[in-house]
């Protein structure tokens, strides 16, 4: 009884997982390539080359947003609680978008240009996740949600390693979506603005502060002026 009273908190995970993956269940079946859909396309996407050794970091995702929540939840509730709030909302934003504005790409290739492992394992991506319901792209959102807690983790900071490493494993899970053809460059810019925006939101971001200091400091200098012409 004490280890859940310790760790209640953690129950927001299982609760908002199922809900969230009913909601992408019952969309991943009613948008699909048959159906009515707007297609996600930048003209920058045809000059990205398909890459399947991408398919090693995209994987590595979910190891990465579980082990950061799992830390988190054990070693900090406050850290806990912001990268919750941060994945919970961007997902949930996520859901609502592909109700209201049911999307899709045609990005992937017909063909693989090798046959390996890797090539495999995209098969079986591709299998396993339809190319709808992409706009704005939850890998990039969350990765970044995850690094975000890493980088500003006090129990972290010291360790230059874990941030070096987290910062790497973010960008490359992000050039992954693009480099599988799983996501359009467009998907990719909505999540990382989706990200920014939540980050300053729910983290009370540097540049707040910064802007808030610069703006006293502006009105006292103001007044000190005032005062000295009056002298």
């Amino acid at each position: 009884m004490e280890l859940l009273q310790k760790y209640k908190h953690a129950f927001i995970i299982p609760i908002y997982g199922i809900i969230y993956l009913i909601c992408f269940m019952h969309l991943e079946s009613t948008v699909t390539l048959s159906s009515n859909f707007h297609e996600i396309h930048f003209w920058i996407d045809d000059y990205i080359p398909f890459c399947e050794y991408f398919v090693v970091p995209y994987f590595m995702w979910f190891m990465y947003i579980t082990v950061t929540v799992g830390y988190f939840m054990v070693k900090n509730k406050e850290d806990y609680w912001n990268l919750v709030s941060f994945l919970c909302v961007g997902m949930t934003i996520f859901i609502i978008v592909s109700y209201l504005y049911p999307n899709g790409q045609y990005l992937r290739p017909t063909e693989f240009p090798r046959q390996n492992i890797f090539t495999t394992m995209v098969k079986g991506l591709y299998i396993a996740d339809t190319p709808t319901n992409i706009l704005p792209s939850i890998h990039v959102y969350n990765s970044i949600g995850a690094h975000i807690a890493i980088h500003k983790s006090k129990n972290l900071s010291k360790h230059k390693g874990i941030q070096y490493g987290s910062f790497l494993l973010m960008v490359s899970i992000i050039l992954s979506t693009m480099f599988l053809k799983q996501h359009s460059v467009i998907d990719v810019i909505a999540g990382i603005g989706m990200a920014i925006f939540f980050y300053v939101v729910i983290y009370k971001a540097e540049i707040v502060k910064v802007v808030g200091k610069f703006i006293q400091e502006k009105r006292i200098n103001k007044q000190s002026a005032v005062m000295e012409w009056e002298k």
